[in-house]
């Protein structure tokens, strides 16, 4: 080997790692835009079934079936919005309502029953407030310039959600007009003897992800049946629009069903503000905490095993150890996107590397 082969070869591992740092960079810098091409593929994979049922039993147009898809399921997001409205229009009219001396009275009391409950004082509490200078501690921290940057934030959040809804609307429609648009655009970057693959396998990711998705709407159906009827039970007010908001946390693996739970329990306890705490508070709080554990249990011991065997054809105990991967990488999007991600992945090691024996291993079952 001479010394010229080995600084080509110096050369030419400098010019890889460049480039993959060069494309990490640019994939940071256009997040958004993958972020909708992301969303926008996924209403694509859940509205294409409504587009085949339209051109094939209607016989509408390919247009015509896109725009009445778009529209039923635009629909569909501002029906759910819409359900909000009530439980927002209450609280301001409680708020406009409200008797602070009788809050401080209610939320003061609730909590003399709580301390008593736990077999606590509110003079052992206040030694523990005054012996960790927690008072001191917060009124030196407070920065009243937090609320021009909270309204600005506020602003900033309320643009890019209108500028985000409105490209993944304009991408959903062209991915659903024409089906090939991104695997077409995927093929310009593949050799000619490797198309027939990458056709196989965008179909097959397709085909996976389709019925991923839609067993995630079963699922989060599922629950928000359960924690519908476990709130109705205990009478708490807006239980519909409780119990859709906590199971629509399910979607964060792992994190979100405590943060749902969390959410459920902590409203119905609000719910009866002013009641005994023993005797009302505590039991009924209870018994949502019962339901919610019993849809936790449905979820993770059916519904979850029979979406990622027959959708995305992968043991629960691989599927968990990518979540927790992917979530450490990349938080909370990371636990989102791993499932569908690493479908993708496998399918295409499959299509493109078939006869590496991890590859056999891994995909075996697809």
């Amino acid at each position: 080997m001479t010394s010229k082969t080995i600084a080509n070869g110096i050369l030419r591992a400098v010019a890889i790692i460049t480039g993959i740092v060069l494309l990490g960079y640019l994939l940071l810098k256009i997040q958004s835009v993958l972020a909708y091409l992301a969303i926008a593929a996924v209403i694509a994979l859940l509205g294409r079934p409504v587009v085949l049922f339209l051109r094939r039993k209607l016989k509408f147009p390919n247009t015509l079936a896109v725009i009445a898809t778009m529209v039923f399921m635009l629909a569909i997001f501002i029906g759910i919005l819409a359900l909000f409205i009530p439980l927002i229009n209450e609280q301001s009219k409680n708020l406009s309502l409200l008797d602070i001396d009788s809050l401080k009275a209610d939320v003061n009391t609730l909590y003399l029953q709580i301390l008593e409950y736990f077999g606590a004082t509110t003079d052992s509490v206040s030694h523990l407030i005054e012996d960790s200078d927690l008072e001191k501690n917060v009124l030196e921290g407070m920065d009243l310039g937090f609320i021009p940057n909270f309204l600005n934030s506020f602003l900033n959040v309320l643009s890019n959600f209108s500028i985000g809804l409105f490209s993944v609307l304009f991408i959903s429609f062209f991915f659903l007009k024409d089906s090939k648009l991104f695997q077409n655009g995927m093929l310009t970057f593949v050799p000619d003897d490797k198309e027939g693959n990458l056709v196989k396998s965008v179909d097959k990711i397709n085909n996976l992800l389709s019925r991923y998705f839609a067993g995630i709407l079963l699922q989060l159906f599922i629950l928000f049946v359960i924690y519908t009827i476990a709130l109705l039970i205990v009478g708490v007010e807006n239980a519909i629009v409780i119990a859709f908001l906590c199971a629509l946390f399910n979607i964060i693996p792992y994190v979100g069903p405590i943060i749902g739970g969390a959410i459920m329990v902590t409203l119905t306890m609000t719910s009866f503000l002013g009641a005994d705490f023993s005797t009302v508070i505590l039991p009924k709080a209870l018994y949502v905490l019962i339901g919610l554990v019993i849809g936790q249990l449905i979820d993770n011991f059916f519904s979850q095993p029979f979406i990622f065997s027959t959708s995305v054809k992968s043991h629960p105990l691989e599927i968990f150890l990518i979540i927790i991967i992917a979530g450490l990488l990349f938080g909370v999007v990371g636990m989102v996107v791993a499932v569908p991600g690493y479908t993708a992945i496998k399918v295409i090691l499959k299509e493109f590397l078939a006869e590496n024996e991890v590859v056999k291993k891994l995909t075996k079952n697809l």
